[in-house]
């Protein structure tokens, strides 16, 4: 046991002195013009912010990562800006979608993720950046918008590996998540929508590889969303990962009072450093 605790705590001393690592962000307008689907907030606009890796230590590999909030706001620092130092610091590029609400109408928010991945590829020379090198990230409802593109998007839009914390996977009611689901589809969705939006049931064998992490203890959104997701992937043959740690409740992010925050980076580190 004293052996782990040293191991933990040398572990968070290095974190914590290469912190440095992480540049000034860019930030940029996802649709300088119009965007490609209207919204009915005319002030809700999309951005990215672009943390990337000192050029010495850039590996070509990027994340664009999706907040969550219910898909009616966005915990842009803990779910998204607070994880630039932990990517940098592996020589991955970070980039930060702050996506529009659906508001009912789902193609606004897939239309914004889509366009970052599109972006980051289009950039890919620029921000020394391997185009096939490119994933999504994304927290709880986050999580939901990461895995649509995973399991559905295609060409410049389709992520390479992904990586979801505690995720609204379903939209099926009893399971999931009912404030995502009515802000996503709308109050009154038809069976189909819900079955073509719960992503477990759109897994194929050319899912991307997956990385998910869950508490035992969520009582917002389930963890037998993740859990089915995890059994879908492996019923198809994708390389998955899954962690379920004992406590933490929902929504931590990368915040330090997550009890597991530490072995959950430590998983999530050897996880992308094994392929």
């Amino acid at each position: 046991m004293r052996t782990k605790n040293l191991l933990f705590a040398a572990a968070l001393m290095m974190a914590s002195a290469t912190s440095a690592f992480a540049q000034r962000p860019i930030t940029i307008n996802l649709w300088p013009s119009e965007p490609a689907v209207a919204s009915t907030d005319d002030k809700d606009t999309a951005q990215v912010q672009v943390f990337l890796p000192r050029e010495k230590m850039a590996t070509g590999r990027a994340v664009v990562i999706c907040p969550g909030g219910g898909y009616q706001t966005l915990a842009m620092d803990s779910e998204g800006r607070d994880w630039a130092t932990f990517f940098n610091n592996m020589g991955i590029a970070a980039i930060v979608l702050k996506y529009r609400m659906p508001n009912g109408n789902k193609m606004v928010p897939i239309s914004d993720a889509e366009e970052a991945m599109k972006l980051v590829r289009r950039k890919a020379a620029e921000w020394h950046i391997k185009p096939n090198e490119v994933g999504i990230m994304g927290a709880s409802a986050g999580g939901h918008l990461a895995s649509v593109l995973a399991t559905k998007a295609t060409g410049d839009a389709r992520p390479d590996f992904q990586i979801l914390l505690y995720p609204v996977i379903t939209m099926q009611p009893g399971l999931t998540h009912r404030g995502s689901r009515d802000r996503f589809l709308g109050t009154k969705p038809s069976k189909a929508e819900e079955r073509e939006y719960s992503t477990d049931q759109q897994v194929t064998r050319s899912t991307p590889r997956a990385w998910i992490a869950l508490s035992d203890d969520d009582r917002t959104v389930m963890p037998i969303n993740g859990v089915n997701y995890y059994a879908e992937l492996y019923r198809h043959d994708v390389p998955a990962s899954l962690h379920v740690y004992p406590g933490g409740r929902h929504g931590w992010g990368r915040k330090q009072t997550f009890k597991y925050n530490l072995e959950m980076e430590l998983d999530l580190r050897a996880w992308l450093q094994s392929f």
